[in-house]
C-alpha cells in the first residue's frame, strides 16, 4: 500500500547550536554505535505524528525509503529529508511544532552521545552520576525553569484509551490549565495528548502565554508514541529508566489516567520510590483518576497493589473517579505542600534533588527472554525492591507489545516467561488479562497477541 510521502530541506529554528564537524561525522557514520539509525528512527516517529500506528517495526517497514541526512553549510546545518510521511505537512509545508521536534531529537541524541555517554565525568554506574546526567540532559534542553513556582503536573496513562477516557483526560487538563498548572506527559497520543489539549484551552482562557507542555520520550518508545505537536518542549532521554527519573525529578505531582502495561510500569516506579524509607516525609501528590466507566480499572489496579505491595503503598495515592475539578484542586493543594517543603529544605523548585531513587530503579533493564525469566518476583524482599522488579516485568511486556526490537525478539524466540510467587503471579496474570480484555494493549482495531506467559 502506498503512503503519501514528501521530500524537503529544512533549517533549524530556535535553540539548536551550530554542530561541529566531529558531531556531524558521528551522526553520518552509520557504524558509530547506531547513532544514525537512532536519529533516523526517532525522526521518522516525530514526522509520523497523528498516525494510528503504535508498532515500531510496522512504522519502519511502512516507510522503508525514508532518509534523513545532515547537510553542513557555512551558515550552519540543514536536514535533507526524503520520503517523509505526508501527515507532517500542511499544503506542502512542515507543521511548525513537528519542525521544532526534529531538531530537539537531533539536539538530544548528539548531546547524550557526546556529553553524557562518552564523558568520564558522569559515573553512569552510580546513583548520583545518573541523577546528575538526567539533570544535565534536561538543563541542555532548557526545560528547568529556576524562576517559576512549582506548577508542573506529570500526566501518565495509556496511548490506547477509548473516547470517553480521552475526553475525560482533556477535561482534567482543562481544569488544571484554568488553575495555572503546566503539563508534562510521555508526549504520545491518548492520555498523553488529552491533558495537554485541555490545558491549552484553560491557559488561553486565563490569557497565560507561557503554558508549558513538556514531552519526555526515549528512542525505544518514540515510534509507538509519536510526540503530538502541542508539546512545546520535547526531550529524548537515553533509556526508559532515565525517562522515568526525568518525570519524577522535574514534575511536582502526578496524575495517572487509565492505561495498559506501560501505565502499570509507571505506577510501580513512582510507588517503589515513594515507599523507600528515605522518602517517607517527602510530599508528592499522586492521583489516579478516570471517568465513571473506568471505575473497574482502578478497582483492579488498587487490588493488585494491595496484593503485591500492601497497604503502605495504598497510603501514597488517592483515587478520584469522575471529578476533574476535584483532581485539579487536590493537585493544586498538593503542589502547594511541595513548594513549602522544598522551601523549608532549600531544595530546588525545578529539580527534586532530595528524592531518593534506589539504584535498582535506575539500572537500565534490557527485556531479553533470559532477563525476564530471571526476575525476582517474590515477597521475601523489601517492598520497594519488589516494586522495582514488578516494574521491569511490565517494562518487558511493553517492549514485546510496541518496541521494534522487542517485537522481533518475540517473533524469534516466542513468549517472554514470567515466574514468581503464586501470591504475586496470580494478581499479575489477572491484571494483564483485564488489560487485554479492555483493549488496553494495542490501539483500537488491532487484535492483541500476547507476548508473555505468566507461570505460577
Amino acid at each position: 500500500m502506498e503512503h503519501d510521502v514528501v521530500d524537503t530541506l529544512i533549517a533549524p529554528e530556535g535553540q539548536l547550536e551550530v554542530l561541529s564537524k566531529a558531531e556531524v561525522n558521528k551522526l553520518l557514520d552509520t557504524s558509530q554505535g547506531g547513532l544514525y539509525n537512532m536519529f533516523r528512527n526517532c525522526a521518522l516517529a516525530v514526522l509520523n505524528c497523528g498516525s494510528t500506528i503504535d508498532d515500531g517495526k510496522e512504522l519502519l517497514e511502512r516507510y522503508k525509503s525514508f532518509e534523513i541526512s545532515i547537510v553542513q553549510r557555512e551558515r550552519g546545518i540543514k536536514l535533507d529529508i526524503k520520503g517523509a510521511p505526508g501527515i507532517a505537512f500542511v499544503d506542502g509545508k512542515m507543521v511548525k511544532g513537528i519542525h521544532e521536534h526534529l531538531f530537539a531529537v537531533l539536539r538530544d541524541i548528539i548531546f547524550v552521545s557526546n556529553e553524557v555517554s562518552d564523558n568520564p565525568k558522569f559515573d553512569l554506574d552510580g546513583t548520583e552520576g545518573i541523577t546528575d546526567a538526567v539533570f544535565h540532559i534536561l538543563r541542555n534542553a532548557n526545560v528547568l525553569k529556576p524562576l517559576l513556582n512549582p506548577n508542573l503536573v506529570v500526566c501518565w496513562g495509556g496511548h490506547s484509551i477509548n473516547r470517553a477516557e480521552y475526553n475525560y483526560s482533556k477535561e482534567v487538563g482543562y481544569q488544571m490549565g484554568l488553575r495555572g498548572l503546566d503539563i508534562c506527559t510521555g508526549c504520545g497520543p491518548g492520555a498523553m495528548k488529552g491533558p495537554m489539549k485541555g490545558a491549552t484551552i484553560g491557559h488561553a482562557k486565563q490569557r497565560l502565554q507561557t503554558g508549558r507542555y513538556l514531552g519526555i520520550s526515549e528512542p525505544g518508545i518514540i515510534a509507538a508514541e509519536s510526540p503530538n505537536p502541542i508539546v512545546n518542549s520535547l526531550v529524548i532521554m537515553p533509556d526508559i529508566e532515565k525517562r522515568l527519573e526525568a518525570f519524577v525529578r522535574a514534575g511536582h505531582g502526578i496524575v495517572v489516567f487509565p492505561g495498559g502495561a506501560g501505565t502499570a510500569e509507571e505506577i510501580l516506579y513512582i510507588l517503589g520510590i515513594l515507599l523507600h524509607p528515605d522518602n517517607a516525609e517527602i510530599p508528592f501528590p499522586l492521583i489516579f483518576t478516570g471517568p465513571e466507566s473506568s471505575r473497574d480499572y482502578f478497582v483492579q489496579i488498587n487490588q493488585f497493589l494491595s496484593d503485591t505491595l500492601g497497604p503502605e503503598a495504598q497510603q501514597r495515592y488517592k483515587i478520584i473517579i469522575d471529578d476533574p475539578e476535584l483532581v485539579a484542586r487536590e493537585m493544586q493543594a498538593g503542589i502547594k505542600q511541595v513548594r513549602e517543603f522544598r522551601k523549608s529544605r532549600s531544595d530546588a523548585y525545578y529539580y527534586n534533588w532530595l528524592l531518593k531513587i534506589d539504584h535498582e530503579f535506575q539500572r537500565p533493564f534490557a527485556p531479553t527472554h533470559e532477563n525476564m525469566r530471571n526476575l525476582s518476583l517474590h515477597k521475601n524482599q523489601e517492598v520497594h525492591l519488589l516494586a522495582a522488579n514488578l516494574r521491569r516485568a511490565f517494562s518487558g511486556v511493553v517492549a514485546g507489545n510496541v518496541k521494534d526490537e522487542g517485537i522481533r525478539a518475540i517473533e524469534k524466540f516466542g513468549h517472554f516467561e514470567i515466574h514468581g510467587d503464586a501470591s504475586i503471579m496470580g494478581p499479575m496474570d489477572a491484571l494483564l488479562a483485564s488489560f487485554v480484555a479492555q483493549h488496553r494493549m494495542k490501539l483500537a482495531g488491532k487484535a492483541y497477541i500476547p507476548c508473555y506467559r505468566v507461570i505460577q
